[in-house]
């Protein structure tokens, strides 16, 4: 257990990734939050929608996006439990997330700080600030828990 508590944003994508696993989703859940006010929550939902990229991150990205009413998400943070996947962090750069807070890193299936590495390549229309392991202890136990249930 983490020695300093974690900032509200976290807290509460780690209560959407328990809701997602509840629900027999991996338990990934992201925030986003504009000038500190949260605006947008979800969790993994790919088996719920019938859709492969019903992922926590595009979910909440849809909704922030629906809520401004703008497809830039201009100043605006998100918050995930897991390092983004390539799809994931090709719809951060897209929306114009300010700042990427993740918990766990992903060394997997990870494409912010491993894998592809999206935001490094001068193809990347745009590269937040990437911030990584506030509730990497928590994230990483829930996400080890529920895959060795499935062995």
């Amino acid at each position: 257990m983490s020695r300093w508590p974690l900032p509200e944003p976290m807290n509460l994508a780690l209560e959407q990734a328990r809701m997602g696993e509840s629900a027999g989703e991996v338990p990934i859940g992201a925030v986003v939050v504009k000038d500190g006010e949260v605006i947008a929550a979800a969790h993994n939902a790919p088996r719920r929608h019938h859709d492969p990229t019903a992922h926590a991150e595009v979910l909440a990205i849809r909704a922030a996006a629906e809520r401004l009413g703008n497809e830039r998400l201009d100043g605006c943070e998100l918050w995930v439990t897991l390092e983004p996947c390539a799809m994931c962090a090709g719809a951060i750069a897209h929306a114009r997330i300010a700042r990427l807070y993740y918990a766990a890193a992903d060394p997997k299936g990870g494409a912010v700080e491993h894998g592809a590495r999206v935001f490094e390549h001068e193809q990347s229309l745009h590269k937040p600030e990437v911030y990584s392991g506030m509730g990497e202890e928590a994230a990483g136990a829930m996400l080890r828990a529920f895959f060795a249930a499935r062995r």
